[in-house]
């Protein structure tokens, strides 16, 4: 749909969106076995609760630390990325598609 900022993963309870500070998709469970989120259904002005931590990297590399309300995506302080203490927009998955394929 034109303007949505999350994608359903096929038939799992997960939806993914564009992360603009790690510049990768990052993935959420809102239904099913622990962790699950909290989701107000929203495809274009999603909120998840709580925050949403991704960690990468072996050793750990990466931090990635948000949380996603009304569409916005607010990155915490100890995020590794020039966005920590930031608030932006989710990007429209339409605009980042040829990043997208990659993932999926």
């Amino acid at each position: 749909m034109e303007n949505e900022v999350l994608k359903k993963l096929g038939n799992q309870d997960k939806y993914l969106f564009w992360c603009p500070g790690c510049k990768q998709p990052h993935y959420v469970k809102v239904e099913g076995e622990h962790p699950v989120w909290e989701w107000n259904g929203d495809m274009i002005k999603p909120t998840f609760s709580p925050s949403i931590m991704v960690r990468a990297g072996i050793p750990l590399q990466t931090v990635c630390h948000s949380f996603v309300k009304d569409g916005n995506i607010q990155f915490l302080g100890d995020c590794h990325h020039e966005l920590k203490n930031q608030t932006v927009p989710l990007p429209i998955l339409e605009t980042v598609e040829d990043d997208l394929k990659y993932y999926l």
